[in-house]
């Protein structure tokens, strides 16, 4: 139980002035759950808690109701609808039955014409109310942000399964049946096992990609053309369930480069699977090959409606989705990744009757230059 005298906005009041206070506040008593005012309501007083707790809430939705501040023994509240002479903005009810003071709005005009010290005291408080919730807000967007970063992840993760389950679905079916050949099952077979390692590599992709730590490859010497050989292999029939073609506009250079096959790999299918959504009425995806005196380049172009000149620096932004109907915004993110862990640059363009052209650079391995290792397997 706190006086009036000694609440906070009063506590700094000379003789006088809190003689002249007992005279305008008069005691309220209310139940528990009783409304003392609503959302609405003429502004024509301010209270402070003479004993329990109200609770200040504004409406959400038809019927819901969302508590943004409790008001303890002590406190002053419904001072804002006086000062500014307006109805009140939200509601106020006591939370487990509450006595209170209250003083007429013009009571308290009188007071704080009067009293530089309420004056000061007033605006002291409304000033630490306003930080109040303020910081609440920022804390409720930055709840809403992480839960719509999990939203967006699980869109992720179950986004990149659907190709190799879907894979894995059709193989089991092939391997399940008797009325197939030992090697179409054996095939089948295989290609439920490399479904699965793929899976184990997209999520171990996200999980790294989460974490945020600097990526430690390995990266052996491998010829480039062999390694597209085998991914060439893995996208077209994903692809042609998409009805998008997959064509090769000239061979890949036979050229030994440092490479981690298993992220790269996931460098093709990202670029390759973004195309395949952009052109949702079918299409081509085109790889292009140009071997530089240091680096090897590759193009991944199809005949989509390109790139928006707009969006076109925010590709590679996490979360960066641009309308894509299933896309998730951290393809181009983690290739990004991938690419600048093979010491190596990405970048997107759209040329005039053209749709987008993604392409990225991997250095040549001075050891390869020196030998001209330039061979066609």
């Amino acid at each position: 139980m706190v006086s009036l005298e000694h609440s906070k906005i009063f506590a700094g009041l000379k003789p006088a002035e809190r003689a002249e206070l007992r005279g305008m506040a008069r005691e309220r008593t209310f139940a528990p759950g009783q409304e003392i005012f609503k959302a609405g309501d003429a502004g024509d007083g301010v209270y402070v808690v003479k004993e329990g707790t109200i609770e200040i809430s504004v409406p959400v939705g038809q019927s819901g109701r969302r508590v943004f501040s409790e008001v303890e023994p002590g406190d002053i509240f419904g001072e804002m609808a006086v000062i500014e002479d307006k109805p009140r903005s939200a509601s106020a009810v006591a939370r487990r039955g509450a006595t209170v003071y209250f003083i007429t709005r013009p009571d308290m005009l009188k007071l704080v014409e009067t009293s530089p010290g309420l004056a000061q005291a007033l605006l002291r408080e409304i000033s630490h109310r306003l930080r109040e919730f303020n910081q609440q807000h920022l804390r409720e967007v930055l709840q809403a942000e992480r839960l719509s970063v999990v939203g967006r992840f699980a869109r992720s993760i179950v986004h990149d399964l659907k190709n190799p389950l879907n894979i894995i679905g059709l193989s089991a079916e092939i391997a399940a049946t008797n009325q197939g050949t030992d090697d179409l099952r054996q095939r089948a077979i295989a290609d439920i096992r490399q479904q699965v390692d793929r899976i184990s590599d997209l999520v171990g992709e996200i999980l790294d990609f989460t974490q945020g730590t600097p990526s430690e490859l390995v990266l052996p010497p491998m010829d480039y053309a062999r390694f597209v050989d085998d991914v060439v292999a893995e996208l077209r029939p994903e692809l042609d369930l998409k009805s998008v073609t997959l064509e090769l506009a000239c061979p890949p250079p036979s050229v030994e480069l440092l490479l981690n096959p298993r992220r790269l790999r996931r460098v093709f299918h990202n670029l390759a699977h973004n195309a395949a959504e952009a052109m949702p009425d079918g299409g081509k995806v085109i790889l292009r090959f140009e071997r530089r005196p240091n680096e090897v380049v590759t193009e991944v172009e199809d005949t989509g409606h390109g790139i928006a000149p707009e969006i076109a620096g925010q590709l590679f932004e996490a979360f960066a989705t641009f309308g894509k109907a299933n896309g998730t915004g951290l393809g181009l993110s983690i290739s990004k990744r991938i690419i600048e862990d093979h010491q190596g640059w990405i970048g997107a363009r759209s040329e005039p009757g053209h749709g987008a052209i993604f392409q990225f650079g991997l250095p040549v391995p001075r050891v390869a230059e020196e030998r001209g290792v330039e061979r066609r397997a």
